[in-house]
């Protein structure tokens, strides 16, 4: 359990943390289901930026911008590195060993480029919408953590090669990432009952988190013949922008 936690902090946030004694699929499995609690750092700085600029009167805009470049150096922008491999590997070719070659590379192509302009830019308008909500957004961030159990669940395959991925892949019962996922979108429309706000908005913005995530495995199954730690990160970005711009 300590190191599943340890994995979970060390992978999804900036924070200093002991490695884990052992990476396998159990201690993947554990840092996987706390993900979304684990994230907890970064909800509480993104609302926190939110709270502060909206109260000394920064623009809506200019607050979701920065909102945005906090939560990057606090995931040391792991997740976006990965949303950019994803679309230049996905695009590079129909070739699978080229794509997966162009996703290891680390450059960031065209596609790459576009992806993380038009994936941030509505993050940033995202939360400009909720600068005077700072809580439900913090509370946004946690829940789009919740999309790795759907990509690590058992079933779906690893692309070829080693890496962070490895351990990942499958390791979480089919019933427990969907139990993860549903009590993520659960919590989150709880919290937003409480503070006043539509709660119907959190079962759609996951609704639809829910069929983007589902298409980019079958996409990364089809074209890589399984899911990479890119696939990841990926599908956390663009979780969390379909419910920032569901419930915004």
């Amino acid at each position: 359990m300590i190191d599943g936690w340890r994995l979970a902090l060390g992978t999804l946030t900036a924070l200093p943390v002991r490695p884990p004694a052992q990476i396998d699929a159990r201690t993947a499995r554990i840092a996987v289901l706390v993900a979304p609690p684990a994230a907890l750092p970064l909800g509480v700085a993104v609302a926190l930026t939110l709270w502060v600029t909206h109260h000394v009167g920064v623009p809506a805009l200019a607050s979701g911008f920065l909102a945005v470049g906090v939560l990057a150096l606090g995931a040391r922008a792991f997740h976006l590195d990965g949303l950019a491999d994803t679309a230049d590997g996905l695009t590079a070719s129909y070739d699978r060993e080229r794509s997966l070659a162009v996703m290891k590379s680390g450059s960031v192509g065209p596609a790459g480029a576009a992806a993380l302009v038009v994936v941030l830019g509505v993050q940033a308008v995202g939360f400009a919408g909720l600068a005077n909500e700072p809580l439900a957004a913090g509370v946004l961030v946690l829940a789009s953590r919740a999309a790795l159990a759907l990509t690590c669940m058992s079933g779906i395959p690893a692309a070829a090669g080693e890496g962070l991925r490895s351990p990942f892949a499958g390791s979480v019962p089919r019933p427990m990432a969907i139990l993860r996922w549903v009590s993520a979108a659960a919590i989150a429309a709880l919290v937003f009952v409480l503070l006043g706000l539509p709660w119907t908005d959190v079962a759609v913005g996951f609704a639809i988190a829910t069929v983007l995530v589902a298409f980019l495995i079958r996409r990364a199954i089809k074209r890589l013949g399984g899911v990479t730690g890119d696939i990841y990160g990926a599908s956390i970005e663009l979780t969390l922008a379909t419910l920032l711009v569901a419930l915004a």
